[in-house]
């Protein structure tokens, strides 16, 4: 109970502080549904956003976010740190909402990654989708349900954007994204930090280490948005599949850090990293 009650906290406070309303209206003629008016689909709805300045033409990379747990997607298409992102950067953002604002990501087959394959397609119908550049995001609840998806259905995901929140590293992937991006805060007490044997810190993408055959050591680095909001990286570039695997990690709680999720789409667009 004391769990629930603080992510329904968490999620009050941060959409209020991080809220934003961009480019309201779809630049689409007749477009049914656009930021803040849910797409209905199968009974269920998803949210978009596009990005700023885009000529209603060009293909679009495209970021699949799950919101976090007892949010819906409204959140995510005006929330500064993932939209306002991804709206800087040409990306479409896409943001399925679960049902009674929750993911079923526990266990295989989740019928969770089924609507949000649907909701892809059912956007492509709308928008001209690059589908070479497909990346799956979530925080929290909705972090573990972007693994459960790439676990399931990542074989086309060019990219998984991981914040705080994962699946058991002992789970059986039967597929997998080009590349997994995984960030987490040691001192989070929510979706708790997964230290491994002996408090190995790089067990957090222990699963996809060993799926993409990475090894057990990466190469160690540090960086940084601002001085409160640092990371270090460890990155594993030469698995044996030739995919690669990006762990950040920070010395705070549970949260989306400031500038994570443009830094993760500056470096996969091949863009100077900027903030914001």
């Amino acid at each position: 109970m004391m769990i629930r009650a603080f992510l329904i906290w968490l999620s009050l406070l941060t959409t209020a502080a991080f809220a934003q309303d961009t480019n309201p209206r779809s630049i689409l003629p007749g477009n049914p549904c656009h930021g803040q008016t849910p797409c209905a689909l199968d009974g269920r709805t998803y949210h978009v956003k596009e990005p700023d300045g885009w000529d209603g033409v060009s293909p679009l990379p495209v970021m699949l976010h799950f919101h976090g747990w007892a949010r819906t997607g409204a959140v995510p298409v005006y929330h500064g740190r993932i939209s306002g992102a991804t709206r800087r950067r040409g990306v479409l953002l896409l943001a399925p909402t679960g049902i009674n604002k929750t993911w079923d990501f526990w266990t295989g087959r989740s019928g969770d990654v089924d609507f949000a394959a649907a909701v892809l397609e059912d956007a492509a119908t709308r928008y001209p989708i690059d589908r070479s550049r497909i990346y799956v995001s979530g925080y929290s609840f909705g972090s573990a349900m972007a693994w459960r998806y790439v676990c399931e259905n990542g074989d086309g995901v060019a990219a998984l954007i991981a914040v705080a929140g994962t699946l058991d590293q002992r789970e059986d992937c039967a597929q997998g994204p080009g590349e997994v991006r995984h960030v987490h805060g040691l001192r989070d007490n929510v979706m708790d930090f997964p230290f491994g044997p002996d408090g190995d810190q790089r067990y957090p993408v222990a699963l996809w280490r060993q799926q993409f055959g990475c090894g057990a050591s990466g190469q160690v680095s540090e960086w940084s948005v601002t001085a409160q909001d640092a990371f270090t990286r460890h990155a594993w570039e030469r698995c044996t599949t030739g995919k690669r695997v990006v762990l950040d990690l920070h010395a705070r709680g549970h949260f989306i850090p400031r500038g994570w999720i443009g830094r993760q789409l500056d470096e996969l667009l091949d863009r100077a990293p900027r903030y914001p």
